[in-house]
């Protein structure tokens, strides 16, 4: 699946990755490919992108929002810094 993670000053990562697991409001969900639509919102926390099955990338993100939608999930913070 496509991924794209977005702040207000630039794009910090875009492209194919196996899944990822975000901060929900409600605590931690994972979306990997062919994921059923959806928009949520965010908390602060670690965010792990699933480069794929046995490699992680970790970022600090600031509270935001995920959208899901046609195997792509663009991920919209205030800030994400690279753990």
């Amino acid at each position: 699946m496509k991924l794209e993670i977005l702040t207000p000053e630039q794009k910090i990562f875009t492209g194919d990755v196996y899944g990822v697991q975000l901060p929900g409001i409600q605590g931690l969900f994972e979306v990997l490919d062919k994921h059923a639509p959806m928009v949520s919102a965010l908390k602060a926390g670690t965010m792990k992108v699933l480069t794929d099955k046995t490699n992680t990338a970790s970022y600090s993100i600031q509270g935001g929002f995920v959208e899901v939608l046609n195997n792509k999930a663009t991920v919209l913070v205030e800030g994400a810094v690279q753990k």
